[in-house]
């Protein structure tokens, strides 16, 4: 969870939450929900958010929700002129990604395709397959905001309720509404940027941290700037909707998840892991330069304990079940109505940015997501109903990265990316609809 502090405009939102995986320093913890930007009524309440240009990266928000699923899309193969077109994208791509593995998916109206590269571990001993099961980081983000939308569009609360109505003795905490939590303008400081977590953490990465203990750091730190007046990518906010969720619905987190998004939606292949380090089989081998990694011997963060991100990035998933969430929080189907999916759609800033819990670029809604080991892309074109995913077995930066570590054979001479923004950025122009993030530290 790397990001530091901009003002809320297309340049610093774009990275934040969308590219989480993006250059950082090896000091803070990865894009569960990550700490620098790559470069990131009847429904939702009533009240409108802070100030912001009209929204008009998504341009047909009730095309999109009315998008009708093909039955070839689940059943058929894409045509082979298209697959060679990706594969040779990723296969281009491939000598420029700091990662042993990439598995990848695309899903249109005329069918599905997916793909596993390299290995599941650096050694090349085992071939990466595409079933393997992997944390998602970030992308968690997108499932909290959309039960926070769910409760809302029930009237079970309103977005524009202060933090303080569910939470106490939050900075901000009188004037930071869940609205703001949600699209990262609430001002209060993210866990990850105090030291006494970081160190706490990398001294021990197996350790259990639990969802109090996260917000008594943040309750330490200093509000970033009034809410509702910039944009900061914080973890915290989005620890604070899962305590609302918990505290509105009775349930644990877990249990929420799976009865609203993970079941309606089959994702069998999804899971909540709480604060246990395992992952369920198969799944690769996790590398990374943070903590003890170093460019000539990355650490293997495979059971790092998750339970640091919680509800801003804990979650497990799979490469199949995402091409059905990256459609469905893209559509709204079968997780929201229209109303409160159309103020979904329309809460990104101008032409590109950080809304309701998700971001935008060029009509391409979702997320990305890091944690130490694993990096992870779920994005939904608008305009063609295209479910892009592609996951890493490493969440080491690559290109001209001047504050994050990279790897001795680092390649120079292009933009510094993480390993499935920089894949997934090669697939969108394959598929004609580019995905542009802004330039890098």
């Amino acid at each position: 969870m790397r990001y530091v502090m901009r003002a809320r405009t297309v340049a610093g939102v774009v990275a934040v939450g969308l590219l989480a995986a993006a250059c950082s320093s090896s000091t803070t913890t990865g894009g569960g929900s990550s700490t620098t930007p790559e470069t990131s009524g009847s429904s939702a309440g009533s009240a409108s958010g802070p100030a912001a240009p009209a929204s008009t990266c998504v341009q047909d928000p009730a095309a999109a929700y009315a998008a009708q699923q093909s039955p070839e899309s689940l059943t058929a193969a894409l045509p082979e002129d298209l697959v060679s077109s990706l594969d040779a994208a990723v296969e281009a791509t491939l000598p420029d990604v700091s990662a042993p593995g990439i598995v990848a998916g695309v899903r249109t109206p005329e069918g599905t395709w997916v793909k596993a590269y390299g290995s599941a571990d650096w050694a090349g001993t085992t071939p990466m397959t595409d079933d393997v099961h992997q944390r998602i980081g970030s992308v968690t983000k997108t499932i909290t905001g959309t039960v926070i939308l769910q409760l809302a569009q029930e009237g079970k609360l309103s977005l524009d309720d202060t933090i303080d109505q569910y939470v106490e003795g939050m900075p901000n905490g009188d004037t930071a509404t869940l609205r703001m939590l949600a699209d990262m303008t609430s001002g209060i400081a993210s866990y990850t940027f105090s030291s006494t977590f970081t160190d706490s953490y990398f001294a021990d990465p197996e350790q259990v941290f639990t969802p109090d203990q996260l917000l008594d750091v943040a309750r330490s730190l200093d509000p970033l700037f009034e809410a509702g007046t910039q944009y900061n990518y914080s973890n915290t906010n989005t620890i604070l909707l899962g305590k609302v969720i918990e505290k509105v619905t009775g349930q644990d987190v877990a249990d929420v998840f799976q009865e609203r998004v993970f079941g309606p939606l089959g994702l069998t292949g999804t899971s909540w892991p709480g604060e246990s380090p395992d992952l369920p089989e198969p799944h690769a081998t996790g590398y990374s330069l943070q903590g003890s990694g170093t460019p000539e011997n990355p650490a293997d963060a495979t059971f790092w304990n998750p339970a640091w991100g919680w509800t801003a990035g804990e979650a497990i998933s799979t490469v199949r079940d995402l091409l059905v969430y990256g459609r469905a929080i893209g559509t709204g189907q079968g997780l929201l109505d229209e109303a409160t999916q159309t103020e979904r759609l329309t809460s990104f800033p101008g032409e590109a940015g950080y809304g309701l819990a998700m971001g935008c670029v060029a009509g391409w809604v979702g997320h990305t997501g890091e944690l130490p080991g694993f990096n992870t892309s779920v994005f939904y074109d608008t305009g063609s109903d295209t479910t892009v995913i592609v996951m890493a077995n490493s969440d080491i930066a690559s290109g001209d990265c001047t504050e994050s570590p990279v790897l001795p054979d680092n390649p120079t001479g292009i933009e510094c990316r993480s390993p499935a923004t920089r894949v997934f950025v090669s697939l969108s122009e394959a598929l004609g609809s580019p995905f542009t993030p802004p330039p890098l530290a």
